[in-house]
């Protein structure tokens, strides 16, 4: 399966199934698909180069160029770098199978926020349901749990979430402190993260944070005033001037690296790349910028009227980090980070993110969903951290859940750079985990190509 597009000035040539990447002229380009068919058909050797020359005699090139690029074409393809079949499909089939092995816990630290974004998917922290603090016992049970279940793998993932987590902030220096009593005697190695509005942050948490979190995620959506229109205070009131000191001071307390501040882009800022640049610009040097998931009906929501103006915006975007990196003040956008040459492994390209499976979330009272997306959902509840998954139909169903499973991925160029999309997403749009949010396809599709095309340029420079 072959991908290709112009960006930037760049003809580039993706190569699905081996993931290899081709900058070629505009000759190369225009000859790429005439071969294909041809091959797809069966015919090998001179056969195919002669089949491949005569259907390019339109084209407006020299007979001696065409059957250079076409030997050429044929002599990658013979080295697995063009055309290549896709050895993945069955694969499927023994991942179904694989033993279930939990790798990452999502902890609802709290139910509960001191802020009300107005795109909050957890309603304001409740997750349609009471507001509650996680006890510390729970804590434990949730890290026994995960041990437990996490077979021979070392490394586990523990993300402290909410609502917003530092309301409970005793509980998660408990958690972490059980979790490292936990490591030796187990093999064990626990890698934690923090979630925060930055509210309540403050230099003992910061210095706690830094000596215990192996990550931390600091929200805030970009400009002044785009962050306060989404992200006011209960009573209304704004918060960038009161996060952003907090946030420069993470920033530089961890040398730019292991945090990055995350924002939600909306129908009101469509113009979403000066977000990022603003960020930038305050020098911030891992950012993520990323689109809301919303109904329809919501007056901040998306639409597909919107996506023009948003392919424009990352192009933008890719230009503008291609200009800082040259410059030598480089930085990171999460949506532009891929890796073209090792990537994720072959499961991880197949399935994604885990949800469900290897990756689950706990709630205050040790309740198992998912996702953190799919808590409150009664429908969704897979067990408690006491006696574990008790709805293993629902784990097999999103065990099966893959590129192979959903029809609008089997012929999508991405499907092994997003690995099918959020299963909530599918089934908060089209009730069920193997369907695509239709609209969220198109972005990451675009900002693959802008990936792919900075991958270039920099390669070039």
């Amino acid at each position: 399966m072959i991908h290709q597009y112009k960006n930037n000035g760049y003809n580039i040539v993706l190569d699905v199934n081996s993931g290899s990447v081709h900058v070629v002229d505009d000759c190369v380009y225009d000859i790429v698909p005439v071969l294909e068919p041809i091959l797809a058909a069966g015919l090998t050797g001179e056969t195919a180069i002669e089949a491949a020359c005569m259907a390019c005699e339109k084209l407006p090139y020299s007979s001696t160029d065409i059957r250079e690029v076409v030997e050429e074409l044929m002599e990658l393809h013979s080295q697995g770098r063009l055309y290549a079949p896709d050895v993945y499909e069955d694969y499927v089939g023994d991942m179904a199978s694989r033993e279930t092995v939990v790798k990452a816990l999502c902890l609802h630290i709290a139910h509960d926020c001191n802020l009300s974004c107005r795109y909050c998917f957890a309603s304001e922290g409740e997750y349609h349901g009471d507001r509650a603090l996680m006890s510390l016992d729970v804590g434990k049970a949730a890290l026994d749990f995960l041990v437990k279940n996490s077979g021979n793998r070392v490394n586990l993932e523990v993300d402290f979430f909410g609502g917003e987590p530092t309301l409970n902030f005793d509980v998660v220096k408990g958690i972490v402190e059980y979790g490292r009593s936990l490591e030796k005697s187990n093999n064990k190695k626990f890698r934690f993260t923090l979630t925060t509005n930055g509210i309540l942050l403050n230099d003992e948490m910061i210095e706690y944070a830094n000596k215990e979190m192996s990550n931390i995620v600091l929200s805030i959506d970009g400009r002044k005033e785009i962050n306060d229109l989404m992200r006011p205070m209960r009573g209304g009131q704004g918060t960038y001037d009161l996060i952003v000191p907090k946030f420069k001071k993470v920033a530089e307390s961890r040398d730019q690296m292991n945090y990055y501040v995350r924002g939600t882009y909306t129908h009101n800022n469509l113009d979403f790349s000066e977000d990022v640049k603003h960020l930038a610009d305050l020098g911030f040097k891992q950012i993520s910028v990323e689109p809301v998931v919303a109904k329809p009906t919501d007056d901040y929501a998306l639409t597909e009227e919107d996506l023009p103006k948003l392919f424009e915006e990352y192009d933008k975007l890719a230009a503008d980090l291609i200009e800082r990196k040259k410059k030598g003040d480089p930085v990171n956008f999460f949506h532009f980070m891929i890796d073209l040459e090792g990537g994720p492994c072959v499961a991880k390209r197949l399935s994604g993110c885990g949800s469900g499976t290897e990756y689950l979330a706990v709630t205050p009272w040790g309740d198992l969903y998912p996702c953190h997306q799919f808590v409150g959902n009664e429908e969704f509840k897979m067990g408690n951290v006491y006696d574990g998954v008790t709805r293993t139909d629902i784990r097999d169903e999103f065990k099966c859940c893959n590129v192979y499973s959903k029809e609008k991925c089997k012929k999508c160029f991405a499907r092994f750079y997003c690995s099918g999309g959020c299963a909530a997403n599918s089934y908060n749009f089209h009730g069920n985990i193997n369907d695509a949010y239709d609209l969220g396809c198109e972005l990451m599709k675009k900002r693959v190509e802008c990936a792919i095309m900075m991958k270039a340029a920099l390669d070039e420079s």
